[in-house]
């Protein structure tokens, strides 16, 4: 891998984070309580702690990606606050690998690179940056491998966490962010995914990561390390002192130990004499008490003045280099605020990137089975029907209009919830924009999204005996996938501005039933206090829309009256009258605001969506 070629040496001074608490009015919880430290090129900091302790949440600080509001304190990039051009040059690995279950190593990482990597650079530099992160990571023997998810088999946890690193490897970072990154990964796979970030920083990075239970050998390849006790820092410095300065102030111990171990049970408030006490039953909570005390107090008295005067020291003796270095800083992150990308390029790379995830989803056995078994049985049911069975043909179109409305509504609420954290992640990484990504999903859905009802219409209709003119036929058809259009965007927008699934679905189920029996059909004449319900209903406008499609004003049919048959006007029928047949480009117009209106909901509903 290249050097980066712009190294940034992170401090953080006095960091403090406080969250309201939920349901209690002006009541906060301080997470973090003071916590300073540095990380310089070629070093790696290492944050230990218990579970609980804060370290997560000092990391998203440290990277830009917390409530600034509910922040304080000083964190600073060669002494510049967090910008454009800092969030660029930053690698961010969450504890949980996010990646498409049905996309390659490969194909993840190469579009990772067309979505990070600037368009200065040509698509074969693009490509042989991939396979130089494919190579370094030990990945070639599975670059074709599918990742797998929960219901896909696939690459190996430690694989994946690889492929997590890669994604951020790629833009060449100066800062390299990771949380927990051997997290469930056995002692081998862990010691090779500390050896390359050891690599990583030798090149000159800065990498900052939390751990939650390393064993000696990793821990050893640590620099630097914090340990953070409920949000309090306990010790700063380096790891090969740390047993020799909590020695020091009273915690030795007569037996060789992990210095992890020791470490992590004094930010427990576990002392070494009192493993005694826990294994006699003796009450620890005092104890507890007491050990924390003396190892924050330990902290304050030896260690935090140190350091303040070593931040302050270094500030003032090397703000930046040289004058030539800040004023490139501010240029760089000037021209930083702007996207390396242009929306149209994002555009077409997350319309690739989706078609090529989904190409498993949209036309998978079950839901073709599905649509096309529903089809068929309709079919059978109103196999040719007769003309003079107009309430059996009006069942059959509002049958379309039910189907073609609450079918693509429950698939599309899944949509945004399911992608909450892939979006959080690559929005945060400043990989595209919010409308790029909106359109793309949405957009390149289409072509799969609307084969399914096409090919529903064209067998339901020629068997079910309704008008065989082939104007007609492709003019209901054009009503059914615009109906297929809007009931997509409400279950986009009830999707993404809910974000869970439970509750969406509850909604959805609601919000269906309630056009279902407004729809035109079932209840023809609605009491005035409500009749307001139907007009709500894209399943009344596409039902209508498709009643003016099949029938004209003067249209008969032939009926039985008074012991013979007559031809009867179709505006005579009581269904038909109670919608009415001239109101057509008013529905049109409707359904087109229904249209556009639900899916700007839906992207004003993404918009607020926030990493918390």
């Amino acid at each position: 891998m290249l050097e980066p070629n712009f190294p940034i040496t992170l401090k953080f001074e006095d960091v403090v984070y406080k969250v309201k608490l939920e349901g209690k009015k002006s009541k906060e919880k301080t997470i973090l309580k003071g916590v300073s430290g540095m990380v310089k090129p070629g070093e790696i900091l290492a944050m230990l702690g218990p579970s609980g302790s804060g370290k997560t949440t000092l990391l998203s600080a440290l990277g830009g990606r917390l409530n600034t509001k509910l922040l304080h304190g000083k964190i600073t990039y060669n002494n510049q606050p967090f910008s454009g051009i800092i969030k660029r040059r930053s690698g961010f690995v969450p504890q949980d690998d996010i990646l498409y279950p049905h996309l390659t190593v490969f194909e993840t990482l190469f579009f990772t690179a067309l979505l990070r990597l600037p368009n200065t650079l040509t698509h074969p530099e693009k490509v042989n940056q991939v396979e130089t992160v494919i190579s370094e990571l030990g990945l070639t023997r599975v670059r074709n491998s599918m990742i797998g998810g929960p219901l896909v088999r696939g690459i190996s946890g430690g694989e994946k966490k690889r492929v997590s690193i890669g994604q951020e490897m790629l833009i060449n970072p100066s800062l390299m962010l990771l949380d927990e990154p051997t997290s469930g990964l056995d002692s081998t796979t862990a010691m090779r995914i500390m050896s390359i970030l050891k690599g990583l920083a030798e090149k000159g990075r800065s990498l900052i990561t939390t751990i939650h239970q390393p064993s000696s050998r990793l821990y050893h390849m640590f620099d630097k390390v914090v340990v953070l006790s409920e949000g309090s820092p306990i010790y700063y410095g380096s790891s090969s002192y740390a047993l020799h300065y909590f020695s020091s102030i009273g915690f030795s111990t007569s037996f060789t130990i992990n210095p992890a171990d020791l470490l992590l049970d004094l930010a427990s408030g576990i002392g070494p004499e009192s493993k005694h006490a826990m294994e006699q039953g003796e009450n620890m909570e005092k104890e507890k008490k007491e050990v924390k005390e003396a190892v924050i107090s330990g902290y304050e008295k030896n260690i935090y003045t140190t350091l303040k005067s070593e931040l302050s020291n270094l500030e003032s003796a090397n703000t930046f280099d040289s004058k030539k270095d800040a004023s490139t800083l501010q240029r760089k992150g000037r021209k930083g605020e702007q996207w390396c990308t242009s929306w149209w390029h994002q555009f077409k790379v997350l319309v690739q990137r989706g078609m090529k995830e989904r190409r498993y989803e949209a036309f998978n056995r079950l839901r073709i089975f599905q649509v096309l078994s529903v089809a068929i049985l309709g079919g059978l049911l109103w196999w040719q029907t007769p003309e003079s069975h107009i309430e059996d043909r009006m069942a059959l179109i509002f049958f379309f209009s039910v189907f073609w409305g609450f079918y693509p509504l429950y698939n599309a609420v899944f949509t945004f919830p399911q992608e909450r954290r892939m979006l959080m992640k690559e929005r945060t990484s400043g990989m595209y924009k919010l409308s790029s990504y909106f359109l793309a999903r949405t957009i390149g859905d289409l072509p799969l999204e609307l084969a399914l009802p096409t090919a529903f219409v064209f067998i339901i209709y020629w068997m079910g005996g309704l008008k065989p003119s082939p104007i007609i036929f492709l003019l209901s058809l054009i009503v059914i996938l615009y109906n297929v259009l809007v009931a997509q965007s409400l279950g986009l927008a009830i999707g993404a501005i809910l974000m869970d699934i439970k509750p969406a679905t509850t909604l959805a189920s609601v919000t269906t039933l309630v056009f279902l029996i407004a729809g035109g059909y079932y209840v023809q004449q609605i009491p005035p206090f409500i009749v307001w319900l139907k007009y709500l209903s894209y399943s009344f406008y596409c039902y209508r829309l498709l009643l003016g499609v099949q029938y004209q004003e003067n249209d008969t049919y032939p009926c039985f009256k008074m012991g013979k048959w007559e031809l009867c006007k179709v505006t005579d029928v009581p269904a038909v009258k109670s919608m009415g047949l001239s109101h057509l480009w008013v529905d049109v117009w409707i359904l087109g605001l229904m249209l556009v209106g639900y899916r700007i909901i839906a992207y004003l509903a993404l918009q607020r969506l926030r990493i918390k």
